[in-house]
């Protein structure tokens, strides 16, 4: 079950009439504030401008390149370019999973790639939601036994990077929306991620949540991250979030110093719960 803490920005860093707030490293988010008026474009791509100047965007795992960021309005024309560190990503092996997991079956091909299609147009949302500039929470408190960015080496076959981080919690346990916004996703069983939800908070940023027991939201429902009531039942809890096509360490949405123990890794994870072996992505 995972672990995810957010708690927005707590510093902005003022460069050239733009303030930025999170650090320029891979597979991090990036909140920005200017004039409500201004045009942004990071690199080439034009991105949402709230009415209070908010901005955002993300920093994928593997991005090589610095990030140009133009700032256009009535009183300036500029560009400015932030160099982005690069990170160390740790090696996770888990052996003795379900072969069909890993390497799954032709029969189930088109089920995944439908899947996968629904998946893909619920995180593309880019709507006028301003969520995602305010405070997330925890959803859950667990171990974390699966960390965002790790190539991961499934029964001895390398295979995608994991994408969130994976927090174990004993099967039955409640948790809540991390921040506010709307379900774009709720389903009960899908082939990789079984019960999942997915949340747009707005200007494309959006939370995922999956290996979930119990799905108890309706999509289109509208979730404040601070509500007091159970909204899903977690097996395991794996958490992604995310700007558009980039997948984003949910752990730099958060501040929260969360417990981050290795050395209860995957492998002794299964003594906590058996779905920690379901995380494939």
């Amino acid at each position: 079950i995972i672990k995810l803490s957010i708690i927005f920005f707590l510093l902005f860093f003022k460069a050239n009439a733009v303030e930025f707030s999170g650090k320029f490293i891979q597979g991090h988010f990036i909140l920005g504030k200017t004039s409500p008026d201004s045009l942004i474009k990071i690199d080439d791509k034009k991105v949402k401008v709230s009415k209070e100047g908010f901005f955002v965007f993300g920093l994928d795992r593997d991005r090589k390149f610095d990030v140009t960021i133009s700032v256009t309005n009535s009183n300036s024309n500029k560009k400015i370019i932030k160099k982005v560190l690069k990170r160390k990503y740790k090696i996770q092996r888990i052996d003795g999973l379900d072969e069909k997991k890993v390497t799954p079956p032709e029969e189930v091909y088109n089920r995944i790639k439908k899947e996968n299609n629904e998946i893909g147009k619920a995180r593309s949302i880019n709507s006028d939601l301003d969520f995602f500039k305010n405070k997330f929470i925890m959803p859950v408190d667990g171990i974390i036994s699966g960390v965002y960015g790790s190539q991961r080496i499934l029964n001895g076959k390398p295979k995608w990077p994991h994408y969130g981080i994976d927090i174990a919690a004993k099967q039955g346990t409640e948790i809540k929306a991390s921040g506010s916004g709307i379900v774009t996703m709720s389903e009960g069983d899908l082939y990789y991620t079984g019960g999942t939800i997915i949340m747009d908070h707005g200007h494309g940023i959006s939370t995922i949540y999956s290996h979930l027991e119990k799905v108890l939201v309706m999509h289109s429902s509208c979730l404040a991250g601070n509500a007091n009531r159970a909204l899903w039942i977690v097996d395991l809890l794996h958490t992604k979030s995310s700007t558009g096509k980039d997948y984003l360490d949910p752990t730099q949405l958060l501040g929260h110093k969360y417990r981050h123990d290795l050395g209860r890794n995957a492998r002794d994870a299964h003594k906590v719960d058996p779905w920690v072996r379901a995380n494939f992505d």
